[in-house]
């Protein structure tokens, strides 16, 4: 009898780019952005790998349009609110977008050719400061110190050794089992008189932090406009 052949993935429908740009966002998901390769990409799609080059010309244009869906998840900056709350619902937005694609941080800013979600955002962010009357230069510093900000807090976040309070009481106790009580006694001090009472979560670090910032920014803003007036 003749060896069964193995039976290939053939695709029966017609396939569009936002399937392909889904397709690639949940396989970089899954495997991170060193995992995604264009053939295992076309090999999930059920298609065969040059068909795929319809829809992207190469791999650095399939980069260029997920980084540009990850921030089309983000929502536009509204023009009718105040520039705090604005900036503070866009922070935790772009956080929430980051922790569900981990893959898209090291990328966000990184692309040399930015797509319309992008772009859009990026000036929906600038033209809320300016309306509010951030000159273009401290609306510059504004939009750069949130963005490392939002980004360095969730880089940390995602790269912390646990996940939950079992988890950090776990990794709290190896670090200290074997020293002295009194080798590191400010670190000792935090980690049991804050970090490990119940109710703590790193995850509240992220609004204090924001809230800092916004803080500071007002006070930028205010001295500006008084000596303007």
């Amino acid at each position: 009898m003749p060896t069964p052949q193995p039976k290939s993935t053939v695709r029966r429908s017609p396939l569009s780019r936002e399937e392909v740009l889904r397709v690639a966002a949940m396989l970089a998901d899954e495997g991170g952005i060193s995992g995604l390769t264009m053939r295992k990409l076309a090999e999930k799609l059920g298609i065969q790998a040059m068909s795929l080059y319809h829809h992207v010309a190469h791999k650095d244009e399939l980069l260029d349009a997920m980084v540009d869906a990850v921030f089309s998840k983000i929502g536009i900056v509204p023009d009718d609110v105040h520039w705090k709350t604005a900036m503070r619902q866009r922070a935790v937005a772009t956080r929430q977008v980051l922790l569900q694609h981990a893959w898209a941080l090291g990328l966000m800013e990184s692309r040399a050719n930015p797509g319309p979600a992008t772009l859009k955002r990026h000036d929906a962010v600038i033209g809320c400061l300016r309306h509010a009357g951030f000159p273009v230069a401290l609306a510059a510093h504004a939009f750069s110190l949130l963005d490392s900000y939002i980004y360095g807090f969730v880089l940390q976040e995602l790269n912390l050794p646990f996940q939950n309070p079992e988890e950090l009481e776990t990794v709290s106790e190896t670090i200290f089992q074997d020293m002295p009580a009194d080798a590191y006694p400010h670190l000792m001090e935090l980690v049991t008189e804050h970090v490990l009472k119940p109710g703590y979560a790193y995850a509240d670090e992220f609004m204090f932090g924001l809230d800092l910032i916004l803080g500071g920014l007002e006070q930028a803003i205010g001295a500006h406009l008084q000596t303007e007036s």
